[in-house]
């Protein structure tokens, strides 16, 4: 009996210790940077092309806009992923456009919110890509597995803006 108890109480430290985790690190914020090789409306007109996004967002299948002006501040689209073979609905609401400059936005997922903006800066003819990001998750299980998770996230934008800048280092198409 008395080893069922420890077995108990065991059990419920880590739950415990899992969920303070969440109290600790409620939200994870993180900033990626890559230089592009091309200019900066050239780079610009690539990251808003949507028919760009597969190639260097990771698991990217599809985009579909939902409401508010398309592409622009108010529009809300849905951005659907695989990721280990599920699929994974992200709502995408832009809350701030800076033409060749920077694009705000919100996503919105059952397990987490992310406040994301992606910004450009011209440096002797090349693009500086910077990108800024808060993710918080909707619930204190989904913020403890945040907790865990940050230096993922921050791997995945690393990829996603190595990707971009391939991406627009390949482009030849004329916008």
């Amino acid at each position: 009996m008395k080893v069922v108890k420890y077995l108990l109480g065991i059990i419920i430290v880590a739950i415990l210790g899992f969920l303070s985790l969440g109290f600790i690190t409620s939200e994870i914020e993180y900033e990626n940077s890559v230089l592009v090789n091309k200019p900066i409306t050239e780079s610009w007109q690539v990251s808003q092309d949507p028919s760009k996004m597969k190639d260097w967002l990771e698991g990217f299948q599809k985009f579909e806009h939902v409401s508010g002006p398309e592409g622009q501040v108010g529009g809300v689209s849905k951005v659907y992923f695989i990721n280990e073979g599920q699929e994974i609905v992200v709502q995408e609401t832009i809350t701030k456009i800076v033409k060749d400059e920077s694009i705000s936005m919100l996503f919105e997922s059952d397990f987490m919110n992310m406040d994301y903006t992606l910004m450009m800066k011209s440096e002797n003819g090349k693009t500086k890509i910077s990108s800024k990001t808060k993710t918080v998750g909707n619930n204190m299980f989904f913020k403890s597995i945040m907790a865990l998770m940050g230096e993922n996230l921050k791997t995945q934008e690393d990829t996603n803006l190595g990707n971009l800048k391939k991406t627009i280092e390949q482009n030849n198409k004329t916008y």
